[in-house]
């Protein structure tokens, strides 16, 4: 599966833009919106280092709350998966014990 991430311009060359999402910056590439007027603070759509849409505010957060919600089923999961192998790694070391009886 494939995802965009929703960035904000935070400067812009020609047809390069410096993006930053969450913290994070890359340099993005605009050449498929050279059509819109893109301007510092604008969102766009990042896919593999090229912008393919410019996003409303709502978007950007909906998506963001999305990825979000999937980065915390994920992290549950994974959390739920340890406890699991857990339990089998001392049911297992309990049937190893000799029995003293």
């Amino acid at each position: 599966m494939c995802l965009g991430i929703p960035m904000r311009i935070i400067a812009v060359n020609g047809y390069s833009a410096t993006c930053e999402a969450k913290g994070i910056s890359r340099d993005v590439n605009l050449f498929l919106l050279q059509h819109e007027d893109l301007n510092i603070g604008d969102l766009v759509m990042v896919h593999v280092g090229n912008a393919i849409q410019k996003m409303s505010e709502d978007d950007a957060k909906l998506a963001w709350d999305t990825y979000d919600e999937i980065f915390e089923l994920e992290k549950l999961a994974k959390e739920k998966s340890a406890r699991e192998n857990n339990t089998r790694e001392n049911q297992r070391a309990s049937n190893l014990k000799p029995d003293h009886a």
